[in-house]
């Protein structure tokens, strides 16, 4: 069945408000609700109550959903690859980075793409220009660019790097507690 309407827009941002003590409802920019998350706090001592969600279960949940359009955006200058050796359609973003400083820094790189949640997705594909780069896929523009940004890697449109400015509102990847301080630039000399 198909909808007789037009494509309904939902503007980001989206936010989390909690509107009453047993839900939590995520609003768009123009304050259309678009979920509803219920909870019950009270039930959890009692055996049938493990099957609803706790206070925190739901808001986490309803934060989550409200992160929707930050995942979706399409940011200028990150564009898809749209072609090389290995490039798949379902895997359209490829970063490159340099072998050496892979090789140096592989603990650092696995920890935080772990923690992070950022598929580390190795094409097998090697571009030699001024030095040897192994490039990476990614399904999701933004874990492409959080990779890019935060290990100094090469954008790439076809074969050719690309180097497009930092947005300003590119959240960083999270840093575990028990690393010590990295930047890239030290480690490449």
């Amino acid at each position: 069945m198909k909808s007789s309407d037009p494509k309904r827009r939902f503007p980001p941002p989206w936010r989390v408000e909690q509107p009453g003590p047993d839900c939590f409802e995520v609003r768009d920019a123009n304050g259309f609700r678009l979920a509803l998350v219920h909870f019950r706090d009270d039930l959890q001592k009692w055996s049938f109550g493990h099957s609803h969600l706790t206070s925190d279960e739901a808001r986490r949940i309803a934060k989550a959903i409200a992160r929707i359009p930050e995942f979706l955006m399409q940011r200028k200058g990150f564009n898809q690859r749209g072609g090389g050796l290995r490039w798949r359609p379902e895997r359209p973003y490829h970063v490159a980075l340099e072998d050496g400083y892979i090789r140096a820094n592989w603990d650092v790189i696995d920890a935080l793409c772990k923690i992070n949640s950022v598929p580390f997705n190795a094409t097998g594909e090697k571009i030699s220009d001024g030095g040897l780069w192994r490039v990476y896929e990614f399904a999701w523009q933004l874990d492409a660019m959080q990779f890019w940004d935060r290990f100094e890697g090469r954008w790439l449109l076809g074969t050719e790097f690309h180097y497009p400015q930092r947005p300003n509102d590119l959240p960083p990847m999270k840093q575990p507690s028990n690393l010590p301080k990295f930047d890239p630039r030290k480690a490449r000399r």
